[in-house]
């Protein structure tokens, strides 16, 4: 199974009043991207530590009202701030509001500040991981049950390149698989992918690769889909939201086709 060439941005929710980022959003679906991600932490991850930050979730409530074409999501949930069934109904929320634009992304949940100010138990990484892998089977079965229904199969991005744990859950459960790095690492953590699709009797074609990126299109995007990248997502800072790579990005995915 080929997967079409798809574009996403990141809108990073730090360091910018809202009106900016709901301005960038309106802009990056305007210029042809595909998806328009977030992300689910409670303060910046990089620049001012004290900086303006918003709430993931209640924001892609709003997205799905604001935007018309694009799909929405978390690049990724911290899967440890939210009750896995509260998640479940939520996303299914958003899924109706946006009129079937939404894509779970969840992770394990990694930066130690939020847990400690939001009074969660930061664990490790082992039983952060293990909560994922019990929340994921609990997320569909909630699915299963909600009045409504979700209005599609919603998608499932997990983000991670773990390769005993993280790639073998995204194997069993996930739609996209995200990783990060080089062409190397993410070429060796996609065949890593296929060996716990055939471990769990998944065709790996299945899983939509991506990537996170950050130089030009005709510096690193032949090498990545040669290796089974196919979308790409591009991760801008507020509070100026310069989306100029990202409109790269995209006249190259029209070239494509």
């Amino acid at each position: 199974m080929t997967h079409p060439v798809r574009i996403g941005v990141q809108i990073k929710p730090q360091h910018a009043d809202y009106a900016q980022i709901r301005a960038a959003v309106a802009e990056a679906e305007e210029a042809g991207v595909d998806i328009v991600f977030n992300w689910d932490h409670f303060f910046p991850l990089s620049g001012e530590a004290d900086g303006k930050h918003f709430e993931c979730w209640t924001m892609l409530g709003a997205w799905a009202e604001a935007t018309h074409r694009v799909e929405i999501g978390a690049l990724v949930t911290c899967n440890s701030y939210r009750n896995p069934e509260l998640l479940a109904d939520m996303a299914r929320t958003v899924d109706h509001i946006s009129g079937g634009r939404l894509i779970l992304g969840i992770g394990a949940g990694w930066f130690e500040r939020d847990y400690d100010e939001y009074g969660y138990e930061f664990g490790t990484a082992g039983s952060r991981l293990a909560d994922l892998a019990q929340a994921l089977p609990r997320i569909r079965d909630r699915w299963s049950r909600l009045n409504p229904a979700p209005t599609r199969d919603i998608p499932v991005l997990i983000g991670g390149g773990g390769e005993r744990k993280t790639l073998r859950y995204t194997a069993e459960h996930a739609t996209i698989w995200h990783g990060f790095g080089d062409v190397e690492t993410f070429t060796r953590k996609s065949g890593v992918l296929d060996a716990h699709c055939a471990d769990v009797g998944r065709d790996p074609g299945e899983i939509e690769r991506s990537v996170g990126v950050s130089a030009p299109p005709q510096e690193v995007a032949g090498a990545l889909v040669a290796a089974g990248a196919a979308l790409f997502t591009i991760g801008v800072d507020g509070p100026d939201y310069d989306l100029g790579l990202v409109k790269e990005w995209v006249a190259w995915r029209d070239a494509q086709r």
